[in-house]
């Protein structure tokens, strides 16, 4: 069966994608033992949402394979960690392990999103939308950073930070393509920038 073994870390609403970063805290004994393991051989692991709830939920078919880049270890055996989204995957089939922590094998992607850019008013548009969105939601944005953005981290940085649903999220993860994931993000922030009043307000989840 061709695919790589991936160790995972099932995380509902943490969704890493291509090129950001990811701080985690790592408490449980199973992902302790996952970030031991990582450490040990290449600092990779698999990010995906759970699909269900439970000990062994279902899982989403894509998710995003991170390395440590920084890691502290705390006096208790817990762990802060930083990941960054190296390529998404899409699992095959999960792998019968005898970790504490589950394995899959799976397709990992070539990342082209890296090649990819916007035409200008693909980007023009995203810029004017997030600016809407952000000022509706009382958000402190530094755009001029941002304008310096390339695309991939433009596009990316919006995407894993935005205030969405996880499924929403989880939809962005998985659009082939910097433009086509643009042109979702605008439409989830027309979207959920309608929700207006406290009762609406957009939350992290």
């Amino acid at each position: 069966m061709e695919g790589k073994r991936i160790s995972i870390f099932p995380l509902a609403g943490a969704l890493l994608f291509p090129g950001m970063h990811l701080p985690l805290h790592i408490f449980e004994d199973r992902y302790r033992a996952l970030i031991k393991d990582a450490m040990a051989r290449d600092r990779k692991i698999g990010m995906i949402q759970p699909k269900t709830d439970g000990d062994v939920p279902d899982l989403f078919d894509i998710g995003c394979v991170g390395k440590i880049i920084d890691i502290e270890a705390l006096d208790d055996g817990c762990f802060n960690i930083i990941l960054e989204g190296l390529s998404r995957f899409r699992v095959i089939e999960e792998i019968d392990a005898s970790t504490a922590f589950r394995q899959v094998r799976a397709e990992v992607e070539e990342n082209a999103e890296i090649d990819e850019v916007l035409a200008s008013a693909e980007r023009a548009a995203l810029e004017i939308e997030s600016r809407k969105f952000a000022e509706l939601q009382g958000y402190q944005i530094d755009w001029d950073s941002i304008g310096r953005l390339d695309d991939m981290s433009f596009v990316n940085g919006i995407a894993q930070i935005a205030p969405f649903d996880a499924a929403s999220k989880q939809a962005l993860l998985e659009v082939d393509g910097l433009s086509n994931r643009a042109e979702l993000i605008i439409q989830l922030l027309e979207f959920f920038g309608r929700q207006d009043g406290d009762e609406g307000r957009v939350t992290l989840q």
